[in-house]
Parts: structure tokens; C-alpha cells; sequence
């Protein structure tokens, strides 16, 4: 089956054109439907009672992000696999050349739902588990779940992250780990977020939920990763301020149900401008737009996308800071360093990726 190597391919072409230029979202996120069937406590971005995005609607929407160059669009929610029409729009994503990506609780997943998906050309899914039980803060466990995440492992083309989350009123740490040691187990991805207040910022850690913290970013953290930089979520979780510049409003986008784009779903209002009229020029200042709540923001999907920004600007010291602690890189890592960064014919190699690739200058 050809689906992961041109997922890989299209991922390529995603991070060439993003260090190309930075006039174009690298990642959007979009809610298709602000209804969930679920009311965990600790959340604030959905209701029980909206309607779908009208289909024409969603596809305009995703259409202007794809004039906007954008290159991965994610649907989110409330519930998003609650929108009748959810395989359309992920094709209208697909025929755009975006890369294509859904975050859900996972409750409405079938073998016969994850089959439509796969034939829909979904790219990426995150599934959020909270708990081993379902307790009253989230009915997100893996008790519930656990069968979902199996029929995911078996029969999805796509790939699947399992987000576990520490902090607040989340009670045992030890729940994180057993779902990120489970996500491991079936041959899924793992990751672990931290729990935001109603402004995206960090709610602090226990020692009990450091301790977990850490074993799971041990355990699941890539060779390369945001996780392994000194700043962004390592810094949060021992209750450290950051020092970064935050490109939402630019190179991310939220756009919410009611099809205002937004810094993030913790931060709306800002820019609040409707993305039908979103232009180049928004992007660009928004991107330079200083957050005051950047140095204890937790909204992760904002860090990676910072990530390739410092990668292009500053690309050999992020590299380092990207190692875990006295590591060396593999032999394939240095070669690509030595291709694209350090050779005297690095302009060279750089082109001839970019044409291969299929990448043009925006």
C-alpha cells in the first residue's frame, strides 16, 4: 500500500514550502460543527445544541484557505465526525493539496466510520484520551476507548496520535501513562498535552504530574521534537515562562464555526476578522503581531508550527536545541544538515529539493 509514502512525500512538500516562505498558514484548524456529544468539565469549545457548518459553506471556507496557500487543514470541534457531510469536505482538502487532518474524541468511530475515512484520503487523526475511567471531569477514557483505538490500529491508512493530558482537576497522573504505554502497545503515535486554563495558559503541574510528565515524554518523544526543546512544553511543565514568537493569526489560523478567524480557539476575538476576507497582507501581520499570552501558552499545535518558523530563520541552533540532552544525530541527519545548511553547495541542493518536490516560492 502506497498511502503512508505519499503521506510522507505531501508532509515533505508541506515543511519545504513552509521554509521557503513565510507568507502562506502552514497549519489551519476549522470547526465544521461546535456541537459534542460529549460535555467534558474542563472544556470550553463546544456546545449541545449547534447545527452543521452548511456543506457549500465548509467548502468555500476550505477553498479560501487553499487560496491562502495554506498546506494542512485540520477539522476540529465541538465533535467534528458529527457533521453529515465530514468525508466531502476532507476530500475538498485532499483536491486543494492540503495535507488533511482531524481531531476527535473517537466515540463515533467504527470499523465501517474509520473504512470512510480512509477512503476520504484523511491524512492525520487525534484521538484525546483524559482517564482510565470515566470520572466527572471527562467521559474521554481509555476503558471506553480502548476498542476504538484497536479498530484504528487495524484498519486505518491514515496516521493516529493518542493525546494524553496532564494538570487540573484530571486526578491520577498515572492514567496518562498507562494510555500513552497503551497507544505504544498497538503501534500508534503518543503524545501528552497540558491542561489549559479558559486563555490557553498553563495550569501548573504537580510533582505527581511532573513525574508522569516526564516518563511519557522519555517514552514517546521522537528522535527530533518539540518535546525536546529546552523551551516550549518542557518549560511549562516545570512552570517556566517561554520566550518565543508566536505566529497565530498567521501561520496558524483558527476559524471558528461561525467562519471568523481567530490567534487560536483560547484567544477569539483576536483578529476576529471573517476569513472570506482574509487576505496575504492579514497573514503576514498577524504572524509579527505580539501575543501577551505567549510565554505561558500550552496550545501545542501553535509551538510546532513556531518550530518551522525558527527552523528557517535560525536553523542550526534550533537543530541542536531539537537533540535530546548529549545525543548524537544519526548519520541521516547530519548528511541532510550537511546538504541543506552547512555545504558550500547547500543553494544548490536546496533548489534541486524544491523542484523535486514540486515546490514554488509564495
Amino acid at each position: 500500500m502506497l498511502t503512508t509514502p505519499n503521506r510522507k512525500w505531501r508532509e515533505a512538500r508541506m515543511v519545504v514550502k513552509g521554509l521557503q516562505s513565510s507568507r502562506h498558514p502552514v497549519l489551519a484548524q476549522i470547526v465544521p460543527i461546535r456541537r459534542c456529544n460529549l460535555a467534558c468539565a474542563y472544556c470550553n469549545e463546544f456546545d449541545n445544541h449547534s447545527s452543521p457548518v452548511p456543506l457549500d459553506t465548509m467548502l468555500e471556507r476550505i477553498g479560501h484557505l487553499a487560496r491562502l496557500g495554506t498546506t494542512t487543514i485540520e477539522l476540529s470541534g465541538g465533535e467534528p465526525l458529527l457533521h453529515p457531510d465530514l468525508d466531502t469536505i476532507i476530500r475538498r482538502i485532499r483536491r486543494d493539496e492540503a495535507l488533511a487532518g482531524l481531531i476527535t474524541n473517537g466515540y463515533l468511530l467504527s470499523q465501517r466510520r474509520i473504512e470512510r475515512l480512509n477512503d476520504a484520503g484523511l491524512d492525520h487523526l487525534q484521538i484525546s484520551i483524559d482517564n482510565v475511567l470515566p470520572d466527572e471531569t471527562s467521559k474521554k477514557s481509555l476503558k471506553v476507548l480502548d476498542q476504538k483505538l484497536t479498530m484504528l490500529a487495524r484498519h486505518a491508512t491514515f496516521s493516529v496520535n493518542v493525546n494524553s493530558v496532564l494538570g487540573g482537576t484530571l486526578h491520577d497522573p498515572e492514567d496518562a501513562l498507562t494510555v500513552a504505554r497503551r497507544a505504544i502497545e498497538l503501534g500508534l503515535t503518543a503524545t501528552v498535552g497540558l491542561l489549559h486554563n479558559g486563555h490557553g495558559a498553563l495550569v501548573p503541574l504537580s510533582p505527581g504530574q511532573l513525574r508522569a510528565y516526564e516518563e511519557i515524554a522519555r517514552m514517546t518523544a521522537p528522535f527530533y521534537s518539540v518535546q525536546n526543546q529546552n523551551d516550549f512544553q518542557r518549560n511549562l511543565a516545570h512552570g517556566r515562562r517561554n520566550v518565543w514568537s508566536c505566529g497565530a493569526g498567521g501561520r496558524y489560523l483558527y476559524v471558528c464555526e461561525d467562519g471568523l478567524v481567530h490567534w487560536c480557539s483560547q484567544q477569539r476575538g483576536h483578529p476576529g476578522i471573517p476569513l472570506a476576507d482574509y487576505t496575504t497582507a492579514d497573514v503576514e501581520r498577524e504572524a509579527g503581531t505580539v501575543k501577551s499570552c505567549a510565554p505561558l501558552c500550552t496550545v501545542s499545535c501553535v509551538h510546532r508550527v513556531a518550530l518551522l518558523d525558527r527552523l528557517r530563520v535560525r536553523p542550526l541552533e534550533t537543530l541542536d536545541e531539537m537533540l535530546p540532552p548529549n545525543a548524537r544525530a544519526p548519520f541521516s541527519v547530519r548528511t541532510l544538515r550537511w546538504m541543506f545548511l552547512t555545504s558550500r553547495h547547500r543553494d544548490r541542493f536546496r533548489s534541486l529539493a524544491a523542484r523535486l518536490l514540486g515546490v514554488g516560492g509564495r
